[in-house]
This record gives C-alpha cells, structure tokens and sequence, in this order.
C-alpha cells in the first residue's frame, strides 16, 4: 500500500497542525462568547484565514473553500460578524479592495504592500514595535478626551525600489 502524504505542505508537521489547532479553539471560543453560532460554514472561512499569512480578499477566502460548500454572500456575512466581535481584522488595498486578517490577540500586524507587484510584507520587528507605541499613546489620550472602543487602520504602501527584502517571502494580495 502506497501511503499519501505532502510533506512540502505548511501545515503537514504535527506542530503546524497542533497550533493550527490551538488557534481554531481560541477562535471558536471567541464564536461561542459572542453568542454566534459554530457552522460548517464559518469553520471552513476561518480554516482559510488562519492558513493565511497575509490579508487576503473576501475572493480569496471564498476561492480556499471546497466547491458548493459556501456561497459568496455567507462568506461576506461571516467576515462582517466576525470583523464586529474583533476577531478578524479588516484592512483596506491600495484600490480600495476590504483584505482581513485573523486577530486572536490585541497585536496588530502591520504590512507594507508593493504597489508594482501587489505583494505584501510584514513590517519588521522594529517598525512594528515603534508604530505599536505610537498608537498605544494616541488612543490612551483619545480615552482620555472620552473616546470609547477605539480602532485604527494604518496601511503602508511602497513601490519597487523602497521594498528591500527582510528575509520574508512576499506575498501577492489581490
């Protein structure tokens, strides 16, 4: 008997799966303590969003799952309920196209998109830590003037020549 298996795949090692995994239970139980309820269909939108690691288009959601099994319209829905429970984060392309990204915890990710290729890059650790404090100031003195559940959006968006690579694989977003 000949046995199948893709070792090249990002999720085929047991540690992958496993924090796969971990991160499926944290998102169902932020499903649960919303009230929402735990559908094949939103298991599979949030299957494709945690095996991404970049924002990706509602298009791209939808195009990860299996044929039939979730129609366009679901997928919009989905993303809305969970983007209103904080548990996807919507962040806007240069064209003007929503792209989300999973957020199990309070950190932002912040990207860099190439307008010549589309492709995205995670900033890097100390861009990311610096942006992270200056918005850490900004809405502690929003609280302060009153303000209440407080969002950003931050989007950062180069071309060619001011995209040095950082040892990160890029990845093309719409």
């Amino acid at each position: 008997m000949i046995a199948s298996t893709q070792t090249n795949h990002p999720l085929s090692g047991t540690n992958a799966r496993q924090v796969l995994g971990n991160h499926m239970d944290q998102a169902l139980a932020k499903l649960k303590q919303a009230g929402l309820r735990i559908t094949q269909p939103r298991i599979a939108i949030l299957t494709s969003l945690l095996k991404r690691d970049q924002p990706c288009s509602i298009e791209q959601i939808h195009g990860d799952l299996a044929t039939g099994s979730c129609d366009l319209v679901t997928v919009y829905r989905c993303l809305t309920a969970f983007e209103e429970i904080g548990l996807v984060r919507r962040t806007f392309f240069l064209n003007g196209t929503s792209l989300y990204t999973i957020k199990l915890n309070d950190t932002n990710r912040y990207h860099v998109v190439n307008k010549d290729t589309r492709e995205a890059r995670e900033l890097d650790a100390e861009s990311i830590a610096e942006l992270q404090a200056t918005v850490q100031r900004i809405e502690e003195r929003l609280r302060h003037q009153g303000h209440a559940n407080i969002s950003h959006v931050v989007e950062f968006f180069a071309e060619s020549a001011s995209m040095p690579s950082r040892g990160q694989s890029p990845t093309r977003v719409v």
